[in-house]
């Protein structure tokens, strides 16, 4: 099925109820029903017609990766073969430190978020994980200073938070 087949529409309250999700997804259908000023079994209704529709996968949590010793972070942008994605993209799911990664149209092939314990962990993670994986043929690491979240996860704006 395809990605066009498979969209939802969403209204207004949709949106509100995956904005309070994403920041709050371990709040109750009570107190998110008194956010949304809905009841609470219209609440149930919605919430269980998103998860349905596959709009929400699972419920997560948010980690403070610099409180889980994880504070070392870098953006890996990656040349690959044309033919490699797949054996990539099963390296990169097996590989320690790894927490995110997409394959991309432009300049690189392939983005991948590191987050590791320090500059050596980092270093082991590019030189000698990366750079090892068949199919990929050069990488470019950025640093990550300071980060947040963009406004789509965001119920409350950044000067309340």
């Amino acid at each position: 099925m395809d990605d066009v087949s498979r969209r939802v529409e969403l209204d207004d309250t949709d949106r509100r109820i995956l904005a309070e999700l994403t920041s709050d997804g371990r709040v109750s259908m009570r107190v998110l029903a008194d956010r949304l000023n809905l009841s609470r079994a219209h609440t149930y209704t919605r919430v269980d017609r998103l998860k349905d529709a596959g709009v929400i996968e699972r419920f997560t949590v948010q980690v403070d990766h610099a409180a889980s010793g994880l504070g070392t972070s870098a953006f890996i942008a990656l040349s690959i073969r044309q033919d490699s994605w797949r054996t990539v993209s099963e390296g990169l799911r097996a590989m320690e430190f790894v927490d995110h990664f997409s394959l991309l149209g432009g300049d690189f092939d392939v983005l991948v978020l590191i987050r590791t314990p320090d500059n050596e962990s980092l270093r082991q993670v590019v030189l000698e994980g990366l750079q090892s994986l068949d199919g990929v043929r050069a990488t470019r690491t950025w640093l990550i200073f300071d980060e947040d979240r963009g406004g789509l996860g965001r119920t409350t704006p950044p000067t309340e938070r």
